[in-house]
């Protein structure tokens, strides 16, 4: 156990069945990814860009039971507040040039990504998450929902501020003792429409390389595909969803390799990035024009006394940060693309949560 042991009394999360508060530490989980695997209940944030922050809690609630609702209001930007970092035009621009990298043989898949962002209130006080978070609760339900509110320097001069309220439904990894899970999206369509050939030939894509990720810590011969090309219906929208099981390997059930042997496999996720990993990440550098920020990143909880962790994929995820509300959204670009379609699925994919963050008078 690290040598600091008192909770600053700030800092708290809620995920699916439990709720932490009470910040004790912070870490940089990729210098310190092996006190991940020891040291109590670690509320977890990592970035697209490849910064993994973790704060370990103090107080730890389990129960199944829901929190009463706080019943009060959400004040968020006015509806036509919002900008792109990437207009229709550029996007579009964007997705013809990763498909001349796909002809040139440089790539075969890439997620391009824009943000939307909106400004909120002046000052440095943070809006109210509980307020955001149980509209989209009612709104817009998620598997993997999640709210994180911390303030900077809890646990460690270093530590950031982190204000996410998200709406995931996209399974980055569970654990529960030597069982490992991933289930990757890949393939989106409107209510009652088909999917296409180019949804499944990216499904299929990325759950090859979670699949690949995953075998750097798995036990040999222990991969499985319990799902593939499942078709989930989601509030507004159709995925399609593969699962990734594996076991892992003795050298990494909760020891001090596990997690950076994990997050070095396998972050940032594969179905936000691309395939080849490292050929679709210059792409998306070259190509996007703002940090995704949690956005496409990893969000969830490290439970080290049970030997569980539940990590979402952050999508669907809104972030704030110096009085500006932020949202991404984006598509898989494959050689069977269309730009306008791509754009239009990016609009399917934020149009309903950013009606539910946004109302007709901006907070002052």
């Amino acid at each position: 156990m690290a040598a600091q042991s008192r909770p600053d009394g700030v800092g708290s999360a809620e995920f699916r069945g439990v709720r932490a508060s009470g910040v004790v530490e912070h870490i940089d989980a990729i210098r310190d990814g092996h006190r991940l695997a020891h040291d109590g209940f670690w509320v977890v944030v990592g970035g697209f860009d490849g910064r993994v922050d973790a704060w370990r809690m103090a107080d730890v609630d389990r129960s199944s039971r829901s929190p009463a609702r706080s019943g009060r209001p959400w004040f968020g930007p006015a509806p036509s507040a919002w900008s792109s970092s990437m207009s229709r035009d550029a996007y579009m621009t964007g997705v013809e040039a990763i498909r001349a990298d796909i002809r040139e043989g440089e790539v075969y898949q890439v997620n391009l990504c824009r943000v939307l962002s909106a400004p909120l209130r002046a000052g440095a006080t943070a809006p109210d998450a509980v307020a955001l978070s149980e509209r989209l609760a009612v709104g817009n339900p998620a598997r993997y929902a999640s709210r994180i509110v911390i303030p900077a320097g809890a646990g460690s001069a270093s530590a950031p501020a982190t204000w996410i309220v998200s709406a995931s439904p996209e399974l980055y990894l569970a654990i529960d003792d030597d069982a490992v899970r991933s289930s990757p999206i890949k393939g989106t369509a409107a209510p009652g429409a088909a999917m296409l050939d180019k949804d499944v030939a990216e499904n299929v894509m990325i759950t090859d390389l979670v699949r690949n990720d995953l075998a750097h810590v798995a036990e040999p011969g222990s991969i499985a595909v319990p799902e593939l090309l499942g078709e989930h219906e989601l509030p507004g929208l159709t995925h399609l969803q593969s699962t990734v099981s594996v076991t892992l390997a003795p050298s990494h059930r909760w020891t001090s390799q596990m997690w950076p042997g994990l997050l070095s496999g396998t972050f940032p996720p594969g179905s936000v990035s691309g395939a080849p990993k490292s050929a679709a990440l210059r792409i998306i550098a070259r190509e996007e024009n703002a940090p995704r920020g949690p956005y496409c990143g990893a969000i969830g909880w490290v439970d080290a006394d049970r030997r569980r962790a539940e990590l979402a994929v952050g999508i669907r995820t809104f972030w704030w940060t110096a009085g500006i509300l932020h949202f991404g959204t984006g598509a898989g670009i494959t050689w069977g693309s269309d730009a306008a379609a791509e754009w239009e699925e990016t609009e399917l994919k934020a149009n309903r949560l950013i009606a539910l963050a946004s109302t007709e008078r901006m907070q002052a």
